[in-house]
């Protein structure tokens, strides 16, 4: 399988500690392909002898044909909110640290990026979230996620008040600490430590994780994934919710908003190198089965 790959983009996020010496060995690697090399702007600092183009995420989304996000899984998760609507491949290089999203490691990357731009990689199509918070029919707040979309109290002393709308159709009045609205990629994230299950990433679905729910009966949903989501907060409520995309993107409704949360029409392109499996990253990750290794 030939590659195609001639234009690269290298993405991360600066502050990060170790990614100056990924860099440092990925640069020439690629260089010594004959590759264009295109270094999102922030990262400059960390590569004073980089001898690329710089560019902004969105430019270097519209320009390249593969992105290398370097950093850990919070890296990839930025970058893919940015890169997914420009359709651009997206592969993972973490500073040492195995991720469930970035799963090449610097002691592998001399031999597996070179073999993922000889075209030896599998792909995996990972589909975002939108979430939008309307106040009446005005829309004051939207943003995107990989992984989920929280709505909570935004405080341990308090519970808030919602009902939860899917395709129109009522499901329930909870107080809670909150609501996570989990794709496949996010149900071994935040949406996992709230008790909700594992999800393989080819899943078209969504979980709906309560947060602490007054009801013990309250279980989380799996629904399809093209389902409209409405979180109503109702208007006896006393605090504003936050509303947090990926962890990372914060809006604040108010008593009385809707938050709405749909699927995105454009997905995440991510590869793999060859021998790549979920599952052996879960057991990695999640230490499957460790308490038996004497």
């Amino acid at each position: 399988m030939q590659s195609s790959f001639k234009t690269i983009g290298l993405v991360g996020r600066s502050q990060q500690r170790g990614l100056q010496d990924v860099l440092q060995q990925l640069l020439p690697l690629l260089h010594g392909r004959d590759l264009e090399v295109l270094l999102e702007d922030r990262l400059q600092d960390l590569a004073p002898d980089h001898g690329c183009r710089l560019a902004t995420r969105d430019e270097i989304g519209q320009a390249v044909d593969l992105v290398i996000v370097v950093g850990g899984d919070g890296s990839l998760l930025s970058a893919a909110r940015t890169l997914a609507k420009y359709e651009t491949p997206v592969l993972g290089v973490n500073r040492g640290r195995l991720g469930f999203l970035t799963d090449i490691t610097p002691d592998e990357m001399d031999q597996q990026v070179p073999a993922v731009l000889n075209g030896e990689f599998v792909t995996e199509k990972r589909f975002l979230l939108d979430a939008t918070v309307y106040r009446g029919d005005h829309v004051v707040g939207r943003a995107d996620a990989l992984n989920d979309v929280v709505v909570n109290s935004g405080t341990s002393a308090q519970m808030i008040e919602f009902e939860l709308y899917i395709d129109d159709t009522f499901v329930y009045r909870q107080r809670a600490d909150g609501l996570i609205v989990s794709t496949p990629t996010g149900s071994t994230a935040y949406s996992l430590s709230g008790g909700g299950p594992i999800m393989h990433p080819a899943l078209d679905a969504v979980v709906l994780v309560p947060m602490f729910p007054h009801a013990l009966s309250s279980r989380p949903i799996v629904v399809d994934g093209s389902s409209e989501i409405r979180v109503d907060i109702l208007e006896r409520n006393r605090i504003h919710p936050p509303v947090t995309c990926d962890g990372q993107v914060n809006m604040t409704a108010r008593p009385g908003d809707s938050v709405q949360v749909t699927k995105k029409p454009h997905a995440l392109t991510l590869l793999h190198p060859w021998g790549h499996s979920f599952y052996a990253s879960c057991r990695d990750k999640l230490r499957w089965g460790s308490a038996l290794v004497n």
